[in-house]
């Protein structure tokens, strides 16, 4: 549930464009009618730089959001403060390692690094691309997965439509408003969504932020 950067005061950041159109379909919703109110100034906000957000979405897979924050600041100390490819392709696996990260993802973030650096990937195109044609080019670069390609598509592109059923915060989500806590399929959690289309990402956003409150709740 990647949302701990996502939320900022209408003074810092730009709303996206599509914001008030989806919150207005949203409200027809029996849930999201009461959760959309609870956050009336705070929305999907954009991060630094396409690297910076795919590296930081490698380092924070599987994990919690603390022990991912811990990460990243590691990750930080040994690649500068606002990273760029070029820097971390002076780095190599031992000092990522040196620096507190596991072995494999410090291979993935070096090959991330590698593709950017060698134009293997073409972050120019891709607000002129399809989703699915983003996610593909993304899949092709180690350590990143479906999960973390619709974790792109929602927090740097801003897609609109994004359902990331990956996400086991997504599925906590729908399980506790939805289904009385109750588990619930991926078939299940698409069946909800579908009235929430084409603004599925907002959706997603607001119920990721309603697990703080369900959390500070128990």
């Amino acid at each position: 549930m990647p949302v701990s950067s996502t939320s900022r005061r209408p003074s810092a950041v730009a709303k996206p464009a599509y914001w008030e159109e989806a919150v207005e379909h949203l409200m027809r919703d029996r849930i999201l009618k009461k959760l959309i109110p609870l956050y009336p100034e705070a929305w999907l906000a954009q991060p630094a730089t396409p690297f910076i957000t795919l590296a930081r979405a490698i380092i924070g897979q599987q994990i919690a959001v603390k022990t991912a924050d811990t990460l990243w600041k590691k990750f930080l100390a040994v690649a500068g403060e606002a990273p760029t490819p070029a820097q971390v392709c002076t780095l190599d696996t031992a000092s990522l390692r040196a620096a507190g990260l596991p072995l494999r993802k410090a291979d993935y973030i070096l090959d991330l690094a590698r593709h950017f650096e060698e134009d293997r990937i073409h972050p120019s195109r891709w607000a002129d691309m399809a989703d699915e044609a983003v996610a593909s080019e993304l899949l092709a670069v180690r350590g990143i997965g479906r999960w973390t390609a619709e974790m792109f598509l929602i927090f740097y592109l801003q897609r609109p439509d994004v359902l990331p059923l990956d996400d086991p915060g997504l599925l906590k989500a729908i399980s506790v408003h939805y289904f009385s806590g109750e588990p619930v399929s991926r078939f299940e959690a698409r069946e909800v969504s579908l009235s929430w289309q084409p603004w599925r990402t907002v959706a997603t956003w607001y119920l990721w932020r309603s697990l703080d409150r369900v959390a500070s709740q128990t």
